[in-house]
């Protein structure tokens, strides 16, 4: 069975939500580090501009389609993606099932004070969660290396890295085997969601793939970078895919 749908040069894992959740825990139960991509639309599209990112993206253990149109892309290169399994939805998935205190994260990235506020609200919800650490994602090299030493220090299973792409990707890709965590995932703008600082999309729009339409309304700077929406679906057309 092909377990892998190429597109546009970025090996999507072919998972459910279910699906991704169980791979993760299987992750923490390994002596290994495993970064953890969710790339939408506009980040896939960027991949398959860049190849030297496009190669970063592929080096990982699980990549999930974050993201209405790359199902929709799937369909168009016939090997359909059953489900969207997004970053945060997944990330909130993880944090319910580790909020026993089973495995301990750090949060990485955000505005300053907005990872701190992320563990407050989700220690809040879940009191037995174990965050270790937090960090914001605003650093020259010297903060860099005071942050990696903390996150080696605080040994978390779970590292949330939130700085956008393809900086968190490529931040992943560089320092995962130094750091000691199990899980590395590349989360965008979620410690934003987590700390409620930004809303998520209603949950009408989110059934009906419309986040994107909700955060350009909210944010209308972000009209440039969705004229990529049109640009992907066109490219995947057109490129055709290989399977593995």
């Amino acid at each position: 069975m092909n377990t892998k749908i190429d597109v546009l040069g970025v090996w999507v894992d072919k998972v459910t939500m279910d699906g991704a959740l169980e791979r993760l825990m299987e992750f923490l139960e390994e002596d290994a580090p495993h970064a953890v991509y969710t790339p939408n639309s506009e980040i896939l599209m960027r991949a398959y501009r860049d190849e030297k990112f496009r190669d970063v993206l592929n080096t990982a253990e699980l990549i999930t389609p974050d993201g209405i149109g790359v199902v929709y892309a799937s369909k168009i290169l016939k090997d359909s993606l059953s489900e969207r399994v997004g970053g945060f939805d997944l990330a909130s998935r993880l944090i319910e099932k580790v909020s026993d205190g089973s495995y301990s994260l750090y949060f990485f990235g955000g505005k300053p004070g907005v990872a701190d506020l992320a563990k407050e609200k989700l220690c809040e919800t879940y009191p037995d969660l174990r965050v270790v650490g937090t960090s914001d994602g605003y650093f020259d090299a010297e903060k860099e290396k005071r942050i990696i030493a903390d996150i080696k220090e605080k040994n978390p299973d779970i590292l949330f890295v939130c700085l956008g792409a393809p900086k968190q990707e490529e931040w992943i890709f560089s320092h995962k085997k130094e750091l000691g965590a199990k899980v590395l995932m590349g989360i965008g703008g979620s410690l934003d969601v987590f700390a409620g600082v930004t809303e998520r999309a209603p949950e009408s729009f989110q059934k009906m793939g419309l986040e994107w339409l909700y955060r350009l309304a909210k944010q209308p700077s972000r009209i440039g970078r969705m004229m990529d929406l049109p640009k992907f679906g066109l490219t995947v057309l057109f490129k055709g895919k290989r399977v593995k």
